[in-house]
């Protein structure tokens, strides 16, 4: 049995079968309880969090329209500013001054009536894919990926139904593929980055990791919408994601891609997503192979942004407090320094030959939406720094994000949703990309796999009772 949904918990809330204060506390005791085992929160704002479903259950019982989002609690990623709460970004350089402002998201999730109940592991600086000292619930001696690696073991574990992560090569789609929920990086623009710490400003997008696709089109319609403080985002209003979350798949062109950078991949992966693709063409989807190949250059594009843009940003703790930065990524921004400009502004031509590359291939076939494996490899042990493939090895990093930065660098939206398991019990995730703001299209592919498979049902050992 899948872990309580937001549509569960907000339909209970709305009959009166429990109370937000309930919920929030059951939530607030399953982090004293498992959350020593997990690490996905660097802290738990108790008395917050029951003073805002003590609110919520004041709304609820008024009879005043009330959002699916009402009194259920969720949780923030730590680079997410929240009025009274630090910001620490997984960084000894951050200090533990409360911020005096919220995010916009945070913002929007008050306004909706949500009970932020704590704020969750990154690695440190959003920059990483393991999030330590986060562990996977499916397995805790493996990463439940980064950098909004908190986030997805909290969800995983079924102590929160939705938590906010953050995404610039994948850090939203890689914790929520490893850990076997769903997770949505929203097309480029549609939700405001205000008041969240940057990475690369070009590629960061923030949306939900959550149990469900139904959960993420959810949380959009709350987190969706034009911000001033947030200049590239979209001014025209956002659309209702739930509208098509029943309509199924029949009739839509889905391409496929199993090439590079989608390939090499573990062997079960590889029959998982085969099995994946089969059973939407079962539901009626046509599938249409795709080939790109301007996409195997992600890997040098996305680097070569995200190290300019990130030496940029951290240009100050790089002069004045460089020991304060692990040494990898320290290495990674001391490069963005020195690179002449010239790479920085050749990796952003590429990008662009990227972007229309992807889009060409959705005119040219009439796409509604790409598939590909989310991620080539299951959870990487604690402390694994290599994936083989076959007699080919690859680091661990570079294998996550050269199957999800691709949707960074061309700005699309990208869904994940499990679709099956290792050999070993880990979770393998289901990549679903549409065309820029059609996320309702994204949204209802993936309710439709979830709708007619079990895999997002099941629950790992490291979980909320």
């Amino acid at each position: 049995m899948r872990p309580r949904s937001i549509a569960q918990i907000s339909q209970q809330l709305r009959e009166g079968a429990t109370t937000s204060v309930e919920v929030t506390r059951q939530a607030l005791d399953a982090i004293d309880r498992i959350d020593n085992r997990l690490n996905a929160f660097v802290l738990a704002d108790r008395e917050g969090a029951i003073r805002a479903a003590e609110q919520a259950d004041r709304v609820l019982s008024s009879g005043n329209a009330a959002g699916p989002l009402t009194g259920v609690p969720v949780a923030i990623k730590d680079i997410i500013h929240m009025d009274g709460l630090p910001t620490r970004c997984g960084s000894p350089a951050y200090p533990d001054t409360p911020r005096d402002q919220d995010a916009a998201v945070v913002s929007r999730l008050r306004e909706a009536g949500a009970v932020m109940v704590g704020k969750t592991t990154t690695h440190e600086l959003a920059c990483g894919v393991s999030s330590p000292p986060a562990a996977n619930p499916w397995d805790t001696a493996r990463v439940p990926g980064g950098s909004s690696g908190g986030s997805g073991a909290a969800v995983a574990a079924g102590v929160v139904p939705m938590a906010l992560g953050s995404d610039t090569g994948g850090s939203i789609r890689i914790p929520a593929s490893v850990c076997g929920i769903a997770g949505l990086k929203p097309t480029f623009g549609r939700v405001s980055r205000a008041g969240v710490e940057t990475l690369a400003w070009s590629l960061d997008h923030i949306g939900p990791l959550a149990a469900t696709a139904e959960d993420c089109a959810a949380a959009l319609q709350v987190l969706a919408g034009h911000d001033p403080a947030d200049p590239p985002t979209e001014p025209s209003p956002p659309p209702d994601y739930s509208i098509q979350l029943g309509q199924g798949v029949d009739g839509l062109r889905l391409g496929i891609m199993a090439t590079p950078p989608f390939s090499p991949m573990q062997e079960d992966v590889e029959h998982a997503f085969r099995a994946a693709v089969e059973h939407l063409e079962g539901l009626g989807a046509a599938v249409v192979p795709l080939d790109i190949p301007e996409l195997t250059f992600t890997l040098e594009t996305e680097f070569a942004i995200v190290a300019s843009e990130a030496a940029a940003y951290h240009r100050r703790l790089l002069r004045e407090s460089p020991e304060l930065i692990s040494p990898g990524i320290r290495e990674l921004f001391a490069i963005g320094t020195i690179m002449p400009s010239a790479h920085y502004l050749k990796g952003l031509g590429t990008r662009r030959i990227i972007r229309d590359a992807l889009r060409r291939a959705f005119d040219r076939d009439r796409l509604d939406a790409v598939i590909t494996p989310t991620l080539p490899a299951t959870a990487a042990l604690a402390d694994q720094e290599m994936f083989d493939y076959g007699g080919m090895e690859e680091d661990v990093t570079s294998s996550y994000v050269r199957t999800t930065a691709p949707f960074n660098l061309s700005g699309q939206p990208a869904l994940t949703v499990p679709c099956g398991f290792d050999r070993e019990g880990l979770p393998i995730g289901l990549q679903i990309a549409g065309r820029p703001f059609d996320e309702v299209t994204v949204l209802r592919i993936g309710a439709a796999y979830e709708a007619t498979t079990t895999w997002s049902e099941r629950r790992p050992p490291v979980r909320v009772k």
